[in-house]
């Protein structure tokens, strides 16, 4: 159960990053 967490944690993670990284430049992600 732990590799799922991890996973999960790892892959919500990456999304919270996507966001702000969008946020942060709207220009790249047209």
């Amino acid at each position: 159960m732990s590799a799922l967490y991890v996973l999960c944690a790892m892959v919500a993670l990456a999304l919270l990053v996507y966001l702000v990284a969008a946020l942060l430049n709207p220009e790249e992600f047209t």
